[in-house]
């Protein structure tokens, strides 16, 4: 064999299928494993080894749910990500793509939504967006460099306002004309011949337009007809692509309808993937649902469908009142509908205003995300640093007052300067380990790239191998270091249709290095960093550098302990777009551009 480009040295390797770890050598030639063996391997004077003795070798992380579709166009290397072993990731989740749209109307789309600071949403794309279409996209995004590979949805909201306009699509009196349903299918098949893995739609009708123009009204994919919905899922069906999407999180009855499309009772099934499996604080029996109705669907009505499902306790950081939970209920998404402090302090010091909070906090039988409990809601920083480490409830208690007016009153007086936390869901542990073990559950939901100042779990892979790590080591496992693995990889290649997620001799060199001992506190520990591409904004972030040894794109080491490689996600090219149903071990070699993009 001539001379490896890389070796990697008697770590326990994971192929990806589910296959249990043997202790071996992968060796790595232009972008591909080109052997594994426990023999030596051919080396020379530039070879690059990884030393990986007592430690993981597996496929690089697929991330499955990302909203990293601004952030791609001024820092492409999405070094948050790749720093803890994902070297694929998947845009165009929620309805929310950059393909037709005007970047006026990507920006009132994306920023409430997914609390991105709309200014810089607006000018990443007024500077980058020259495509009108899906192959432009593509081409466009080729063009970047590009750190980990990058596969797409089509968003729904994003089509269906390029058609009709963000006005009439967002309009309840509005339903798409024969003609321009009949347009939004020719777009997403124009999606579909350029490699995009389906369409991702919403309905779930608490996600608000932000902007001017039409701010607080839903997103346009909810507005959609039955008719559309099924006009979409025909050309899905036709083509086997994927349908990702998200449910009315406050009713659930359309949960309904997506089990259905799914299924594959005298016609072909359709790949439906939903948001989403969680074992919730609000509504703790909804747990039970998930495998009892992907089994209904998967096993008797022969479909293809999954949940996504967060590996980790799903928490959450608000700064005053800026979390998308509030847009749950009335009272919150009129306080959110008002950016100005002083406009919201107004409101919120109104006592009209304050019953009708109320009113809204305590309904004890209304569907919920929110468990709306101020006991479970501690204080982690304010100018008033007595409060520090209590609970909101406990504030209330002390000053004798409800827990809204006392959370109001908090928010009135300190504004985004009053910083707390509180667990949504995957709380308890038992329920973590049975969920993420019943069939038609896949992982997904890190919204990496999204909520930036809310929550954090671009670390997900490396939370999930934590648990599965301790736990053997309590003598108390609930899943084998394998079965982890293929959840995080090969599975999530499989379902998508995407070359990702295995690392047999000639699939593409895509490898995430974990050092089981690097597994401790850190995964776990809250940390904040600066974004320089979004004009320094303060976002949470993960660190947990002793756990990645290597993150290795298209053969290429570009992470490990702590360090990135020099160049990497400026002017050094490792990941390519990955287009659906392409060949396995398709490989765009490593380019060194000449034009450097900023950070």
């Amino acid at each position: 064999m001539n001379e490896l480009d890389l070796v990697i040295i008697g770590g326990t390797y994971f192929d990806g299928t589910g296959a249990p770890g043997v202790v071996t050598n992968v060796g790595v030639k232009d972008g591909r494993v080109a052997a594994v063996t426990p023999g030596p391997l051919a080396t020379g004077p530039s070879t690059r080894v990884v030393d990986a003795a007592g430690q993981w070798v597996m496929p690089g992380f697929v991330d499955a749910h990302t909203h990293y579709d601004a952030e791609l166009q001024v820092a492409p290397g999405l070094n948050e990500s790749v720093r803890h072993g994902v070297t694929t990731v998947l845009v165009g989740n929620c309805s929310l793509s950059t393909v037709y749209s005007s970047p006026l109307d990507i920006a009132d789309l994306f920023s409430r939504v997914e609390a991105l600071p709309r200014p810089h949403v607006l000018g990443a794309l007024e500077d980058a967006k020259t495509w009108s279409t899906p192959q432009g996209w593509v081409d466009a995004l080729e063009q970047l460099p590009l750190g980990p590979h990058v596969a797409s949805f089509l968003g729904h909201s994003d089509v269906r306002a390029s058609v009709m306009g963000m006005g009439r699509s967002t309009d309840p009196d509005q339903k798409a004309t024969k003609g321009e349903q009949a347009e939004i299918e020719r777009r997403l098949e124009d999606a579909l011949d350029a490699g995009f893995l389906g369409i991702s739609t919403m309905t779930n009708p608490w996600d608000k337009l932000d902007g001017d123009r039409y701010r607080s009204r839903s997103l346009p994919s909810t507005y959609s007809s039955w008719r559309e919905f099924r006009g979409i899922s025909r050309v899905l069906r036709r083509r086997g692509r994927v349908l990702q999407g998200v449910p009315n999180l406050n009713k659930k009855y359309d949960v309904a309808f997506y089990l259905s499309t799914a299924t594959g009772l005298f016609r072909k099934p359709l790949k439906v993937s939903l948001l989403a499996a969680a074992d919730t604080k609000a509504e703790p029996w909804v747990q039970h649902i998930f495998g009892p109705l992907a089994f209904i669907a998967n096993t008797l009505g022969r479909g293809r469908f999954v949940w996504q499902h967060l590996p980790t306790t799903f928490r959450v950081w608000a700064d005053g009142i800026d979390l998308v939970v509030f847009e749950e209920f009335g009272s919150g998404r009129e306080a959110l509908h008002l950016r100005e402090e002083m406009g919201r302090n107004e409101l919120l010091s109104d006592e009209a205003y304050r019953r009708w909070f109320r009113r809204d906090f305590d309904k004890r039988f209304s569907p919920r995300v929110w468990h709306r409990d101020f006991d479970d809601a501690e204080i982690t920083e304010c100018p008033d640093a007595s409060l520090i480490g209590l609970m909101i409830g406990q504030v209330a208690r002390d000053r004798g007052l409800h827990p809204v007016d006392c959370y109001l009153d908090l928010v009135v007086e300190h504004g985004t300067k009053l910083r707390w936390k509180t667990n949504i869901a995957n709380t308890r542990r038992e329920v973590q380990d049975k969920l993420i073990n019943r069939r038609g559950i896949t992982i997904g939901f890190s919204d990496a790239g999204a909520h930036l100042r809310n929550m954090a779990f671009y670390n997900y892979g490396i939370k999930l191998l934590n648990r599965v790590h301790q736990a053997q080591l309590e003598g108390k496992p609930f899943m084998t270091v394998e079965k982890a693995v293929f959840k995080l990889t090969g599975e999530l290649g499989d379902f998508y249709g995407i070359d990702a997620g295995r690392i047999a001799v000639g699939d593409r060199a895509d490898i995430v290095v974990v050092d089981p001992a690097g597994l401790d506190d850190d995964v776990e520990s809250y940390h904040e960093a600066l974004m320089p591409a979004f004009g320094n904004l303060s976002r949470m972030v993960n660190r947990n550098d002793a756990a990645v040894t290597a993150t290795i794109v298209t053969g290429e080491l570009v992470f490990g302990r702590g360090d990135f490689a020099e160049g990497y996600g400026r002017s050094t090219k490792t990941g390519r777009f990955l287009r659906a149903g392409e060949a396995r071990g398709t490989v765009t070699p490593v380019r060194h551009l000449e034009r450097l993009v900023a950070q």
